[in-house]
């Protein structure tokens, strides 16, 4: 079986954190291990009933903000739109980008609670560059706040037939590639980001992705996560039939964990049910 040394060496070598490297030999066992990475249906049940947003009637506890960190997660690069730069930095209204109302969202927020909540980006090895540029001409205010930015981890890519490094000697950062959003607990730990907001009375975090500008904090269920010391939340939607090709909840049965199933982790027999809005 092919072996994780040579990967971690040239991880090691480049300065990754044990956090990172610790998640991408998870990873590569599973790889190299033959594990498919399937759930077939007879594994899940359809979820119960979630609670609603509506139904939150808690008394908004603005006090919960001096302990909120927002973070954007901004690691992905508009390639597949034209752009050789970060995806956030796409114009979607007018002159505005992404990253122009997300951060003419923090403002107004800060303005509306009288409260100079916490704003961090995860950039990517990629967009860090130009996402700092961005910030420094046109919001220097929000550039110049100590720990505005985050790297997330690299990872090197892998020979698709011996599962060894990849070589690129033309262009040696073509070897790597940032390895998603789940990086995030992983870069929190290796890059001492985590330590940093602990020390500071931070608490809770409400994490988005950088181009999807309808998920904003919310008050009343920030309260209701501090209340219910839940150790995690996520804000989902009812699929409709424009959304039967994409993930959903289910209830793994083996150790009744929700989990979140994907078009790709979906065999051919279970398209059918995969696609079933009134099912899942």
């Amino acid at each position: 079986m092919a072996s994780f040394a040579p990967i971690k060496a040239k991880m090691v070598a480049e300065g990754i954190a044990p956090s990172a490297i610790s998640a991408f030999e998870s990873t590569f066992e599973s790889l190299v291990s033959g594990n498919t990475g399937l759930i077939s249906e007879s594994t899940i049940t359809p979820v119960p009933e979630l609670l609603s947003s509506t139904s939150i009637k808690t008394k908004p506890d603005a006090s919960l903000l001096k302990q909120t960190v927002v973070l954007k997660l901004n690691g992905g690069l508009g390639t597949g739109m034209g752009l050789d730069k970060a995806k956030s930095l796409l114009k979607v209204k007018g002159d505005n980008t992404f990253l122009d109302l997300t951060a003419k969202q923090v403002m107004k927020m800060r303005e509306d609670y009288g409260m100079k909540v916490k704003f961090m980006l995860m950039n990517s090895f990629s967009t860090s560059e130009d996402t700092l540029a961005f910030f420094e001409e046109k919001y220097p205010e929000l550039r110049a706040e100590k720990g505005l930015e985050m790297i997330q981890n690299k990872v090197p890519k892998l020979d698709s037939t011996t599962f060894e490094p990849a070589e690129c000697k033309s262009d040696p950062s073509n070897e790597w590639c940032p390895p998603g959003h789940g990086d995030l607990y992983a870069a929190l730990v290796g890059s001492g980001c985590l330590d940093d907001l602990l020390a500071n009375g931070y608490k809770y975090m409400f994490v988005s992705n950088s181009d999807n500008l309808g998920a904003t904090l919310d008050l009343p269920i920030l309260t209701h996560f501090a209340e219910t010391d839940a150790p995690f939340m996520m804000e989902c939607c009812a699929r409709t039939e424009n959304d039967k090709k994409g993930g959903h909840l289910a209830v793994r049965n083996s150790d009744k964990q929700l989990i979140l199933r994907e078009s790709a982790m979906c065999a051919d027999e279970d398209e059918d049910a995969f696609q079933d809005i009134t099912k899942h």
